[in-house]
């Protein structure tokens, strides 16, 4: 649905997004993950075809967004961090401009009703925007992008400054309108994107230095997965336990949770499921698991390794 090739832009001596390439499938949520000033905003003006690129290409749905501007502009919806609203108009009248401004052909009353009962703000068609709330503005801001029902919506940083309550009720409307059309949501806030978005990309310096699974990126980091152990018993019997397990590579204690009660870090080789043997190795020995859990880097963890590691190598931004 959505391809991005050897992605450049250059602004005089200063590299603002560096050679990235990815692609987003239908139906999916992806999550463009990054520190300020990564280049976030800059590849997402680029493939809405805000800006043009200094080389390689955007692909929407087969239509270069270069080459053939038109056809894929009307494949986006497009949700900037400060939704295009005109705050002195009411609700209805502010979509039906768009509507016309966008030359939507859907039946045009039908079209804005399914859209703003879509979003949930059929109760505030009358009313005007000025006078809303930072959640229902942010909710009209989704309708004007839904407008024409585009396969491709582009979300950048769709839930700053909302309270909790309104951040809720967005990633609950991302979640269901990524049922129907292929979602890329821009953010700097973790817990954004691992509640809401299937697949993370990571962009640093303007560089993409992971691209995977939400649940798999702490492990395709690492390369090796973890548990995490509470062990009640003797740690010369944990560890001897422990270590005579295949796939095991290291086991080490973490910290003493009370007098009797260890916890333990384990690394394995990704691709094996330990618990079983861990859990019939500590059973044969006189000490008493109490509780056993991933024990993964979090994705605030891997998103500060990541970005690390990029800032060491030297950035051009």
């Amino acid at each position: 649905m959505v391809e991005v090739k050897n992605l450049t832009k250059r602004y005089g001596n200063m590299t603002a997004v560096d050679d990235i390439s990815f692609t987003v499938d239908s139906g999916e949520i992806l999550g463009f993950l990054g520190p300020n000033g990564a280049g976030k905003s800059t590849t997402m003006n680029i493939i809405t075809g805000y800006i043009s690129s200094t080389c390689g290409t955007v692909t929407i749905d087969g239509h270069e967004i270069l080459d053939n501007p038109k056809e894929a502009k009307r494949k986006i919806g497009y949700l900037p961090e400060i939704p295009p609203l005109y705050v002195d108009m009411t609700v209805r009248k502010y979509l039906s401009f768009m509507f016309d401004l966008k030359k939507v052909k859907l039946p045009k009353k039908e079209h804005i009703d399914e859209v703003m009962r879509l979003v949930k703000i059929s109760d505030v068609s009358e009313r005007i925007i000025k006078n809303l709330s930072k959640g229902y503005r942010q909710r009209v801001g989704f309708a004007q992008a839904l407008l024409g029902n585009p396969p491709v919506l582009i979300l950048d940083e769709p839930t700053v400054g909302l309270d909790p309550q309104q951040i809720i009720e967005i990633r609950n409307l991302i979640k269901s309108l990524g049922k129907k059309h292929t979602v890329i949501l821009s953010s700097h806030v973790l817990s954004e994107v691992s509640a809401t978005c299937d697949r993370i990309i990571v962009i640093s310096n303007g560089k993409l230095v992971a691209d995977a699974k939400t649940e798999e990126l702490s492990t395709s980091i690492s390369g090796d997965q973890k548990l995490k152990l509470d062990i009640e018993g003797s740690q010369n019997e944990v560890l001897n336990a422990l270590k005579t397990i295949p796939g095991i590579l290291k086991v080490r204690k973490n910290r003493d949770i009370n007098e009797n009660v260890g916890r333990y870090i384990v690394e394995y080789q990704n691709g094996i499921d330990v618990r079983r043997n861990v859990f019939r190795a500590i059973a044969g020995t006189s000490c008493v698991i109490l509780d056993m859990q991933s024990g993964n880097e979090t994705l605030e963890e891997s998103f500060l390794q990541l970005t690390a590691q990029d800032q060491t190598k030297g950035g051009n931004r």
